[in-house]
């Protein structure tokens, strides 16, 4: 059954488009999911293992008291509502294969290779996702280990994409989170807010005068592909408008990276990469399956007991928006993944009816922010077990990035939004 794996995980992206199109139930695309998850479980993490059981299993105690109780949520509302997310997954897995990786030998240095390496991380990183992390750190380590410098850099600017790429994850679950959101909403106080993070890192980092900044030799061709991608997806949306910017990542990502192959489309490389390579996506696939029963369980707890969860009197405020992205922050410090952070806040903020634009900032600026200064997110936890990194140093390089950012987010939404 190894060697199929792959198969049954593609299958998923497959069955959810036909799904969407109507010509399946949703209970096909959600059997798939889940099976791909039953097939990958092994190859996840202990800890990532620990962390989705554990959603799984309050998320069902919650839903059976709930059932004891009268009130029974749909199927789909349990094991069906991160479905997108994961054909999303399983689409943009595939830009890995477009990975333009340089032939130079020696690194260059100075402030000219730091903001190279800045936004060619940042770009790459908006539509390769983590694959980029590894690209860039396998190039730029030296006896397995990345500088500090080199650390901040990559982490920050690569998560800093969240905030307004549609080949993120994160703005899948804000679109999934913030019901009418629609991503030309977060495009520009994204495209602000990645701006300052990466100068604000640019900055930091050139001040540092101690170590001379090994960077990444960017070339101009490895940027042909996400701006394709990006511009393709934009059109695509403005012509039909009708279909979700969700639904066009999961139909063009794959289509972009064969197009973008080294040496053209190659079938046999394809077939390899599905074979032995996507099934690499499990944790992703148990966290959000699992994030997904923990939100209904939340949610079936909320309906149960609307006046303890009630916040009227309350409005989404700016104040409220700091607090709240405030212990999103923090949760996300102490190795609580953003998706779970979401799925918990939204089903309190809905009642009070938030701009879709300003709750899906929300979202955006914790999981930029979290992802790209926690030792315990994916980001963090790549560089400790990849580059030698330690949960020490990663949160004292950016404790206070994280304080800054968490500040400009608050007055982005205040005075912006």
């Amino acid at each position: 059954m190894k060697k199929y794996t792959g198969w049954i995980v593609l299958s998923t992206l497959i069955l959810y488009l036909m799904s969407v199109a109507g010509w399946i139930p949703l209970w096909a695309p959600t059997l798939a999911a889940w099976s791909s998850n039953a097939l990958m479980w092994r190859l996840i993490a202990k800890n990532g293992q620990r962390q989705s059981l554990v959603l799984m299993v309050a998320g069902g105690a919650a839903l059976l008291f709930a059932g004891s109780q009268g009130l029974w949520l749909p199927w789909p509302q349990i094991f069906a509502v991160n479905l997108p997310l994961l054909g999303m997954f399983v689409a943009v897995s595939f830009l890995a294969l477009a990975n333009v990786e340089s032939e130079q030998k020696i690194l260059p240095q100075g402030n000219r290779a730091l903001i190279a390496t800045a936004f060619g991380s940042h770009l790459l990183g908006a539509v390769i996702n983590l694959s980029v992390l590894f690209v860039f750190g396998d190039r730029l380590q030296r006896n397995g280990a990345l500088s500090d410098s080199q650390r901040v850099i990559l982490a920050r600017c690569f998560s800093a994409a969240a905030w307004w790429s549609p080949f993120f994850v994160a703005t899948g679950v804000a679109i999934t989170y913030a019901p009418g959101l629609h991503w030309q909403g977060v495009l520009w106080p994204g495209l602000l807010m990645a701006l300052i993070a990466i100068g604000l890192s640019i900055l930091e980092v050139s001040l540092n005068r101690k170590v001379v900044f090994e960077g990444y030799p960017i070339r101009v061709e490895s940027l042909i592909m996400p701006l394709f991608l990006a511009v393709a997806v934009m059109l695509a949306h403005f012509i039909w408008s009708g279909i979700s910017v969700l639904v066009l990542i999961c139909l063009l990502a794959p289509v972009g990276a064969m197009m973008f192959m080294r040496g053209g489309p190659d079938l046999h490389v394809v077939h390899e990469f599905i074979n032995y390579k996507l099934a690499n996506i499990g944790s992703q696939f148990a966290l959000f399956l699992a994030a997904g029963i923990f939100s209904a369980g939340i949610k079936a707890v909320i309906l149960l007991y609307p006046d303890v969860f009630d916040l009227t009197g309350f409005e989404f405020d700016p104040w409220l928006f700091s607090v709240v992205l405030a212990v999103m922050i923090t949760a996300g410090m102490v190795g609580i993944h953003p998706i779970v952070s979401v799925s918990v806040v939204s089903p309190l903020l809905l009642p009070l009816s938030p701009d879709p634009v300003r709750l899906g900032f929300l979202y955006l600026s914790c999981w930029a922010i979290s992802t790209g200064t926690s030792p315990l997110t994916g980001v963090g936890l790549a560089l400790m077990s990849r580059y030698q990194a330690t949960a020490g140093a990663i949160i004292k390089n950016n404790w206070h990035y994280t304080v800054f950012m968490w500040g400009v987010a608050s007055a982005v939404n205040a005075w912006v939004l």
